[in-house]
């Protein structure tokens, strides 16, 4: 063999493990150390002579090979039994799990320029945010994966295939820009995730009793009581909500008559609004000197909370809600930047004007409402606002919500433009910074899987990727339940949002319910939301 002649492991290196001659594993030991930059490599491991590899720190497990003509750079490791094959790049902060094939001539790079008006592409910054690939992933021949991405495990990506945002686990993804096509566990005919699930609900309803209790301070329901917080209205209706969900009466020590006296007592005559306050015995008669506001502040989300609370306690608002709006109000709201703060205003407003319908037969002005929403909705991403480089999608889709489970849901009416909303949704559900830490809490994962639950009413679109996040999803969520107490509102978060708590606790079980029902196994949780997040519109419109 000629010295520059390459080794028929450069092309067939899974060869080497069981083949090479002492002779051969000496070339390959001095090609090993020849390798420049903080090297680590295991027993069994294969590096192609003919492979440029120039990396700052390479880690490879045992039994893995990097074959012919291979492009490696940057801060690369490779698990075990994993294989770059032939004309593939991988540059960049990348990390590989164990048991990964990487087809031929795929290209994986943790990097990418700016992309600003006014300046060549030469000179715009680089960003790098790095590249994961769980253990057992298939990538098929020519896919590029692009600088931010996760590729969960068990995962297959079709040759071929660009990927642009993070691939759940278990899936099977393909096409440009990649689509998850289907889930490998089967979806709705995962066993153990039902079981999970009917386990799950049995532990919670046996432990209500003991939730509640521990958020009772002897006078008031407080959401969390290791914090000393301001009395409030909605840690109330929470707990009227967890004890109708899961066994279907009020919580234990507490009468539907005193409960109804306590949520109905502080509403202004006027505005019909509920003030904040102290529903105690003590602070039921404290007056309450701000200003209320339909559109804005706790006393807009009061009528939804207060609202359904009384209504699964056989009750109503004994006043009707002032509903009068202007189209230059609605406008004013700050859909720019703070779009679900914009999209809970129309919410407040949406249910205000059905819960008059309702509980006193007034129509309102739905019509110009609905008017209103159709005329501002943006046609491209069937949403209203714009996304921002600072939270991506965060703002829109959380607004979106909060405006169509207050209208479009709870009147029961179709989504204007479902395919671009959902999609908006799913690009949205792929940005790992809106869902790790603190970003890893109730609002950010119900104001994903609502949307997606509600848009599959009119159309299929995007429901197999929908489906793969929201199984894991679920599968996540199902090990943060802490006994006796429930769940935190942000189970991963800091300080005091990991406290469980009864807002955390409510929000996750009607997640719970929407994430079971999305993959069509919600009968096994035998409950079923009828307050806030009820899956039936409030009322239906002839």
């Amino acid at each position: 063999m000629l010295p520059n002649e390459p080794l028929r492991f450069d092309f067939l290196p899974w060869e080497y493990a069981r083949t090479a001659t002492d002779a051969e594993r000496e070339r390959q030991a001095e090609r090993q150390q020849g390798l420049g930059g903080s090297v680590s490599l295991g027993p069994d491991v294969y590096v192609a002579e003919s492979a440029a590899v120039y990396c700052d720190q390479l880690t490879m497990g045992e039994r893995s090979y990097i074959a012919a003509h291979a492009y490696i750079t940057g801060d690369v490791t490779l698990g075990s039994d994993s294989t770059i094959n032939p004309f593939s790049a991988v540059r960049g902060l990348i990390s590989i799990g164990d048991g990964v094939r990487i087809g031929a001539h795929t290209s994986i790079l943790a990097f990418n320029h700016g992309t600003a008006p006014g300046r060549p592409i030469f000179q715009q910054p680089h960003t790098a945010l790095g590249i994961t690939i769980g253990d057992d992933v298939w990538i098929g021949s020519n896919v590029t994966i692009l600088d931010g991405v996760t590729v969960g495990p068990h995962t297959i990506i079709g040759a071929g295939a660009v990927v642009t945002k993070d691939i759940p686990a278990n899936s099977v993804a393909a096409g440009n820009p990649a689509r998850v096509l289907r889930s490998r566990t089967g979806g709705s005919g995962s066993g153990d995730l039902r079981s999970r699930l009917t386990d799950f609900a049995a532990k919670a309803r046996s432990q209500v009793d003991e939730v509640l209790l521990r958020c009772w301070d002897g006078s008031r329901f407080v959401d969390r009581p290791e914090l000393d917080a301001e009395p409030a209205v909605r840690p109330w209706c929470d707990a009227i909500e967890i004890a109708d969900l899961l066994v279907r009466r009020t919580p234990a020590g507490h009468t539907r008559d005193d409960l109804v006296r306590r949520l109905r007592h502080r509403q202004d005559p006027k505005t019909g609004l509920v003030a904040p306050g102290d529903l105690s015995d003590a602070g039921l008669d404290v007056p309450f000197d701000g200003e209320l506001s339909v559109l804005e502040g706790p006393a807009g989300y009061h009528v939804l909370c207060v609202g359904y609370a009384l209504q699964l306690l056989g009750s109503s608002f004994e006043h009707p809600i002032d509903t009068t709006f202007g189209f230059a109000e609605l406008d004013a709201l700050p859909w720019a930047r703070k779009a679900w703060s914009a999209g809970a205003g129309i919410d407040h407003l949406g249910t205000a004007i059905a819960r008059n319908r309702l509980d006193h037969g007034d129509s309102g002005p739905l019509e110009a409402l609905m008017g209103w929403l159709v005329t501002r909705v943006d046609p491209s991403s069937g949403a209203w606002g714009t996304a921002h480089p600072d939270d991506g999608w965060l703002q829109v889709v959380n607004g979106f919500y909060r405006l169509t489970r207050g209208t479009y849901a709870q009147f029961g009416l179709p989504l204007p433009y479902p395919e671009q909303a959902a999609a908006t949704v799913l690009a949205h559900s792929n940005d790992r910074r809106m869902f790790t830490g603190d970003n890893y809490n109730a609002c950010n994962v119900l104001d994903v899987i609502h949307p997606l639950w509600l848009a599959r009413k009119q159309t299929s679109y995007g429901v197999a990727e929908g489906r793969a996040w929201a199984e894991q999803q679920l599968r996540a969520i199902l090990d943060r339940w802490v006994d006796g107490a429930g769940f935190a509102f942000a189970p991963d978060g800091t300080e005091d949002r990991a406290i469980p708590g009864l807002q955390g606790t409510e929000m996750w079980l009607a997640i719970i319910w929407l994430l079971s029902d999305y993959l069509d196994l919600s009968d096994a949780l035998s409950y079923r939301p009828r307050g806030v997040h009820r899956p039936e519109p409030l009322l239906t419109l002839r």
